[in-house]
Order: C-alpha cells, then structure tokens, then sequence
C-alpha cells in the first residue's frame, strides 16, 4: 500500500484547524500529522514530523504564513516542503508575496471540503494549484505592481510559441482554454508548459504567472 500523504496544518483558529484535520483524517491516502497556530510553530514543527505538505493560513501572530513558506520552501531551503495557501473569500492581499515565497498554490478558506483534498493531493504531486479564476483576479490585482518599469522582455529564451502559451498562463487560463485558443491539444500544451518550465528552471506554474507579471512578458 503507498503511504497516506502527511500534512501538517497550520492556522491560528483552533476551529479552522481541527475542521481541516477532521476533514484530511477521513481519507484513507491522507493524515494529519500535526496542528499548530502560528508560524514559527509551522517551522519547527515540520522540522520533526517531516510532512509532505503545510496547509498554512497567511495571517498568524509570531510568524505570518509568507514568511513560514520561506522558510519552508523558498529559494535555498535544503529540503523544501510543499505549501498550500489558505486565504479569505476577497483573496487575502499577501497572497501573491506567499506564491513568490514559494508556496504551490492556495485555496479560498471557504472552499468545498472536495477542492481541499484535491489541492492536498495535487500539491504532493509536486503540481501547482492555482485556479484559472483565482488568477485572474490575482494578477488583476498586481498587474501594476508586479510588471517592471522597463516594459516587455522578450530575450527570455523562449521559442514564439512558448512565449504565447507563457502569457496564456498568466492570464488564467487552464490547459484546456488554451489548447482551444491556440487550436492545438491539450497534449501540446502539457509539452509546451514542461518546456517553459524546464527553461526558465521555474518549479511550476505558480510561478511561472508570477515570471511573466516581472519580466514584463503580459501587458
């Protein structure tokens, strides 16, 4: 039998937790590990009890949820673990600093139990979970303050039609859309975005949006 997925939950609300933990505990492929109500705790607490993913809320007192996933999974950590984001229905405004910190994505604290353990399981996969629609209204949001002064770059060594699928990206737009919108399969777009990753040693789609909003590549 494959090990169940160990995660570790971290938020200050002792009801979000303990709801999140009931929720995780009832699959057979995944179990809590821990719980804690800040973000220092996060730290030392995946220190010890080596989870394969943080479901971390972003305000908490000692240590906020941005500077935990730093210190879980940002750039340099020797054994990064994977970070699921939960945030309010407004999209918390530290949002994006945590997705550049370096969590695999985020859900809304009012999502469907169902797309809860569906953002745990894709997280552990080592995928990204960054819905099309959240996107959106993220980078709708920080348009103006992620693109760089200096305008569009286009020397980032990608080949036109990588670049094409790289805006489509970061305009919110799943697999599926943008396979209708370039008229290709979905198969190719999963072959162009695995190019574009793996050339601009990028981890996964997450941050890619976030590449293409600060080399100035979406207008």
């Amino acid at each position: 039998m494959t090990a169940p997925i160990r995660v570790l939950v971290c938020d200050d609300q002792a009801l979000i937790r303990t709801g999140f933990a009931t929720i995780i505990d009832a699959q057979p492929d995944l179990e809590t590990v821990g719980e804690c109500g800040d973000g220092r705790a996060a730290v030392d607490l995946a220190a010890r009890v080596h989870p394969d993913v943080v479901v971390m809320d972003v305000r908490m007192p000692v240590l906020d949820g941005i500077e935990a996933t730093r210190l879980l999974a940002g750039a340099g950590v020797a054994h990064p673990v994977k970070v699921l984001v939960v945030t309010t229905f407004n999209l918390d405004e530290y949002v994006y600093e945590a997705l550049r910190a370096g969590a695999s994505g985020f859900l809304l604290k009012d999502a469907p139990p169902a797309q809860l353990l569906h953002g745990i399981r894709t997280v552990a996969t080592g995928a990204a979970l960054l819905a099309p629609e959240v996107t959106r209204q993220l980078v709708g949001r920080y348009a103006a303050r992620i693109r760089p002064a200096e305008g569009t770059r286009e020397d980032v060594g990608l080949a036109p039609r990588e670049l094409e699928v790289l805006r489509l990206i970061a305009n919110g737009l799943s697999n599926a859309e943008i396979a209708a919108t370039l008229v290709i399969s979905q198969e190719t777009v999963k072959t162009y975005v695995s190019r574009i990753l793996t050339k601009l040693d990028l981890r996964d789609r997450v941050q890619a949006v976030v590449y293409a909003y600060r080399s100035g590549l979406v207008i």
